[in-house]
């Protein structure tokens, strides 16, 4: 571990003692990119919401922000080492830093991609080269490591993205390979409980989300061609559905809610949504309506939103139905609360508030961010999906980590 560096569900798993306002792992407490927060701006001052601090040393990599109790971890490269950080999320100062491994060198971009997962006691997170470690959440200690490839897992070629998911006893994770696509991992020792030896497909790009469904326990995940659902307990196939739609790389996140699961995909694949009802999960619809390419799609009441190339689209989301499109604003990522979409254009680093509305596209207001990374490959562009935490918007451009006052407390 180093110290110093150079200047310049319903997640119905989650049994830890966290406040609804945190966001401890990838896309919030219920991984569904939606914020329970209320109150926030409607409106935002000319230039934006207040900055309340910007740090410049986070490094290069496109991995979100998770905050709980007060801290902030998030993982960065710099030189040719990739680490886990802790800030304190009210100053944006690091407190430490803890060594996942070698850089994942990328010609869009290099770094990790995942968003650390906290639990108030370790935080976990998986590095571009598929580095697993497990942190102390006190002082970034290394608790353990585990490597993807020692559970047969071969590195997908923009590296792994994945953003691994832990309970109160394991930490999940998708190596892909013959041994098992998912993995469960004993949280305190890193052992290997189990590989789903049924499901042997090679990782993507997705991100588990656990579900309670219909009382059963499960953890779903996508591959190129599959979408499953796995017993925690023992990593045995539940239910699995073909998308023989995917091609070169299957991005967002699976929507969960209300027995019914929602993925989508870009390179022209579409979407899909369906019914789980016992072990088989049941075709609903399958479309190009939304075709999301790796900003995400969230769901507000009944609606999909998200940029499905080559514009923004609302979609049904029982029914598949576009309600409507617009292209008033460019490619990017998409988070929700409190009745708004919070839009990141992944070109311009603009980021526009818009009315989670079926009427249409409804904006509010919209600020650029300011300064943009120089070190970012040109290949590359801000990919990294907003975070709104206990009244404050987080964004990141490679090294720069962005604070926002949203709350309103103070306009």
């Amino acid at each position: 571990m180093q110290r110093r560096f150079y200047s310049g569900l319903a997640v119905c798993f989650l049994v830890f003692n966290i406040s609804a306002l945190d966001w401890p792992q990838w896309q919030g407490p219920d991984r569904d990119n939606v914020s329970k927060e209320a109150g926030l701006l409607k409106e935002w001052p000319k230039g934006g919401p207040k900055r309340v601090w910007l740090y410049d040393n986070t490094g290069l990599g496109y991995g979100g922000p998770a905050i709980l109790k007060g801290t902030l971890y998030i993982s960065g490269a710099r030189g040719g080492t990739e680490y886990l950080m802790a800030m304190d999320a009210g100053q944006g100062k690091e407190l430490w830093a803890a060594e996942i491994g070698p850089i994942l060198n990328n010609d869009y971009g290099n770094g990790p991609r995942g968003t650390p997962a906290a639990d108030g006691e370790r935080v976990y997170t998986l590095g571009g080269q598929g580095i697993l470690i497990c942190a102390d959440a006190k002082d970034g200690k290394v608790l353990w490591k585990k490597t993807m490839s020692e559970l047969g897992g071969r590195r997908p070629g923009w590296g792994y993205t994945e953003s691994v998911y832990a309970d109160d006893k394991n930490v999940y994770c998708t190596p892909g390979g013959s041994q098992g696509a998912l993995a469960a991992l004993d949280k305190s020792s890193g052992k290997v409980v189990w590989q789903s030896k049924e499901f042997t497909a090679d990782a993507q790009y997705s991100s588990i989300v656990p579900a309670n469904v219909n009382g059963t326990q499960e953890l779903i995940q996508r591959t190129m061609n599959d979408l499953v659902g796995i017993d925690p307990k023992d990593g045995k196939v539940i239910w699995k559905s073909a998308f023989p739609e995917g091609r070169t790389a299957v991005i967002p996140t699976p929507v969960y809610h209300d027995g019914y699961v929602y993925i989508t995909a870009g390179y022209g694949a579409g979407c899909k949504l369906v019914k789980i009802v016992g072990d088989k999960a049941e075709d609903v619809y399958a479309n190009k309506v939304m075709k999301n390419h790796h900003g995400g799609v969230v769901l507000v009441n009944g609606k999909i939103y998200g940029h499905a190339d080559p514009g923004w689209v609302c979609q049904d989301f029982l029914t598949g139905k576009e309600i409507w499109s617009d292209r008033k604003f460019g490619k990017g990522a998409v988070t929700a609360a409190d009745g708004m979409l919070y839009c990141l254009e992944e070109r311009s680093g603009t980021v526009a508030l818009v009315e989670a509305s079926p009427e249409g596209w409804h904006e509010h207001s919209r600020f650029t961010l300011e300064p943009l990374s120089k070190q970012r490959s040109p290949q590359g562009h801000i990919w990294t999906h907003p975070v709104i935490a206990n009244g404050r918007l987080y964004l990141r451009d490679q090294e720069y980590l962005f604070c926002f006052d949203i709350s309103g407390k103070n306009s």
